[in-house]
C-alpha cells in the first residue's frame, strides 16, 4: 500500500517533540504511535498491540540489536565502576599537569576519539567519561564534549575500510557493481571515495579548528558562557567528604592506572580475540566483532574491580553493586534504542524512504547536479529515520547506477550517498550515535542536537556546494575547497554573532 504524504509523519511528529517536549523517549513512542495508528487505519487499541508485538518485540529479539544492547549494558557497568572509583577523576588530575587549558582538553578528547576508530558505540561511552571532568575542571560545556564524541565517532568510522563501517558499505557498492557487470573493485572505489566524504572529513576537523581559534558560535557559544558561571564541583567535593568518612577505604587512594590499565585490557581482549579472524585486515564478522568487544568491557571491568580492592578505594560488596548499578542505570538508553529502532521499522513499513526516492526520480537533473541531489535526499532520508546505514542501503542501488548512466565517477556518487547518509544522522535526535554522544558527555539530549545542529548545518551546506562542483568538475580538489570554505565561514560568522553582541 502506498501511503504517500502520510508516511512522512511519524519522523515528523517524532523530530518535533523531541525538540519541543525535550522528552525523546516520549517523542520517540508517539511518532510510533502515529505509525501504527496509520496501519491501523486509526484504531487505537490495535495501534498499541501492534506497537508492542510487531515492533518492541521485534526489535529485542534482532540478533544484532540485541547484540548493541547487551554491549550497551556491559559497558555501564564498566562505566559506572570508572567514574564513582575515583579512576577517571584520578585520571584527569594526573593529565591536568599537562592538559591544563581548554585547547589542550578539547584536543586530548578529539586524539581520544580518533584513536577508538573501530566503533562509533563505543567512542562516547568511553571517551566520554574520561574527559568529562576535565571539561568541567576546566569550564568547558558538556555540550561540547558531546560534540566532540558525535563528531569523533561514526566520521570518523565511516574513513575505514576494515571495520564495521567498511565492509558494510563496500558489500552495498560491490552488489550494484555485479548488477552493472562493472570490473571495478568494491575496497578500490571506497578508498578513492574517501576524500568525497566531504562531510565527515569537515566535521572531524572542525574540532582542532574551533578549539585552536575560540570561535564557537551560535548555541554552542551560549552553552560555553553558561558554563563558565556553573560549578560542577560541589557533588565531587561532597561525595569525597562521604568517601573520607569510610576508613581506609576511601576515593582518594584511587590512582590513574584505574583507567588506563583497564582500557589496554579492553583493546587487548579485542585484538587476540579477533586477530585468528583476521581483524583488522580481513572482514570479520560483526557479531563476533560485538562479542569480542563485550569480552575487552567484561574483562576490563574484572581489572578494575581488583585494582579498586587492591587500592583499598571501596570493600568488594561496593564495588558489585557499583557495576550492577552501572548496568541497570543504561536502561533509559536501552528503552530509547528499542524506541528508535522501532520507529525506524514503522517508517520502512509505510515506505518514507520509497515516497522520498521516487520524488527524487520524478524530478530530471542534469549530470552535474546528481551528486549534490544525492546527498541532499541521502540527507532528509537520514535525519527522519534516525539511520545511516538504512539511508546507505536505500540510495547506494539509485546512486551507482546514476553515475554509471551518466558517467559520474563513482567515488563521487559513493562519496555523496555516505556524507549524506552522516549528516542527517549527525543532525537527527533518533539516532543512535547522537543518543550515545549525549549519554557519555551526561549532557540533555535536546541541549546536544540544539549546539551540534548549527555546526553540521555549516559543514552541511560546504558539502552541498562541494558536490555541486564535483558533479561539474570531477575534480578531488572539492574536499580542498570545502575546507577553505570552512574556515571562511567560521570567521565571518564569528565576526557577526561579536558584532550583534557589541550593538
Amino acid at each position: 500500500m502506498n501511503y504517500g504524504w502520510l508516511s512522512l509523519l511519524p519522523p515528523i511528529v517524532a523530530v518535533v517533540m523531541a525538540i519541543k517536549s525535550k522528552n525523546v523517549i516520549l517523542s520517540l513512542f508517539c511518532g510510533g504511535f502515529v505509525g501504527t495508528m496509520i496501519f491501523c487505519m486509526g484504531n487505537p487499541f490495535l495501534a498499541v498491540k501492534s506497537m508492542i508485538g510487531d515492533y518492541f518485540f521485534v526489535q529485542l529479539t534482532d540478533s544484532y540489536n540485541a547484540g548493541v544492547i547487551v554491549l550497551v549494558i556491559f559497558i555501564g557497568g564498566f562505566i559506572k565502576l570508572m567514574e564513582k572509583s575515583g579512576g577517571a577523576r584520578a585520571f584527569s588530575k594526573f593529565v591536568y599537569r599537562f592538559v591544563n587549558t581548554g585547547l589542550k582538553a578539547q584536543m586530548c578528547a578529539w586524539a581520544g576519539g580518533i584513536l577508538i576508530f573501530f566503533s562509533d558505540l563505543g567512542t562516547p561511552l568511553l571517551v566520554g567519561p574520561v574527559f568529562r571532568p576535565l571539561f568541567d575542571k576546566l569550564k568547558i560545556s558538556r555540550e561540547k564534549l558531546a560534540w566532540i564524541l558525535d563528531s569523533t565517532s561514526s566520521p570518523v568510522a565511516i574513513l575505514i575500510p576494515f571495520i564495521g563501517w567498511g565492509v558494510y558499505i563496500m558489500g552495498l557498492i560491490q552488489a550494484e557493481f555485479e548488477n552493472l557487470n562493472i570490473a571495478q573493485s568494491d575496497y578500490t572505489t571506497f578508498v578513492q571515495a574517501i576524500p568525497f566524504q566531504i562531510y565527515a572529513i569537515l566535521a572531524i576537523l572542525m574540532i582542532p579548528l574551533i578549539a585552536f581559534t575560540g570561535k564557537d558560535f551560535s548555541q554552542m557559544r551560549k552553552a560555553e558562557k553558561r558554563t563558565v558561571g556553573s560549578d560542577f564541583t560541589a557533588k565531587e567535593k561532597q561525595e569525597n567528604k562521604i568517601m573520607s568518612e569510610n576508613g581506609e577505604y576511601s576515593i582518594g587512594n584511587a590512582r590513574p592506572s584505574m583507567v588506563i590499565l583497564p582500557i589496554v585490557v579492553v583493546f587487548v581482549t579485542l585484538f587476540v580475540t579477533l586477530a585468528p579472524l583476521g581483524f583488522p585486515f580481513q572482514k570479520v564478522d560483526g557479531n563476533a566483532f560485538r562479542v569480542a568487544l563485550t569480552m575487552g568491557y567484561f574483562f576490563g571491568a574484572l581489572v578494575l574491580m581488583a585494582l579498586i580492592r587492591v587500592y583499598k578505594v571501596k570493600t568488594f560488596q561496593e564495588t558489585f553493586k557499583l557495576y550492577v548499578d552501572g548496568m541497570k542505570g543504561m536502561t533509559d538508553v536501552a528503552v530509547t534504542l528499542v524506541l528508535a529502532w522501532s520507529l525506524g521499522g514503522m517508517i520502512s513499513g509505510l515506505g518514507t524512504a520509497d515516497f522520498i526516492v521516487n520524488g527524487m526520480k520524478a524530478v530530471n537533473f542534469s549530470a552535474g547536479l546528481i551528486p549534490a541531489a544525492i546527498f541532499l535526499f541521502g540527507t532528509f532520508v537520514s535525519f527522519s529515520t534516525g539511520s545511516s546505514w538504512g539511508t546507505f542501503a536505500i540510495m547506494m542501488p539509485l546512486a551507482i547506477p546514476m553515475a554509471h548512466a551518466f558517467s559520474i565517477p563513482y567515488a563521487i556518487a559513493v562519496g555523496a550517498v555516505l556524507s549524506g547518509g552522516l549528516f542527517g544522522d549527525h543532525c537527527s535526535p533518533i539516532s543512535d550515535t547522537t543518543i550515545l554522544s549525549s549519554t557519555g558527555a551526561e549532557c540533555d539530549l535536546v541541549e546536544h542536537v540544539k549546539t551540534q545542529l548549527p555546526y553540521a548545518l555549516v559543514n552541511g551546506v560546504i558539502a552541498f556546494g562541494a558536490y555541486l562542483f564535483a558533479g561539474f568538475t570531477g575534480s578531488n580538489l572539492a574536499v580542498v575547497l570545502a575546507v577553505i570554505a570552512l574556515f571562511g565561514v567560521i570567521f565571518v560568522w564569528n565576526k557577526k554573532e561579536h558584532a550583534d553582541s557589541a550593538a
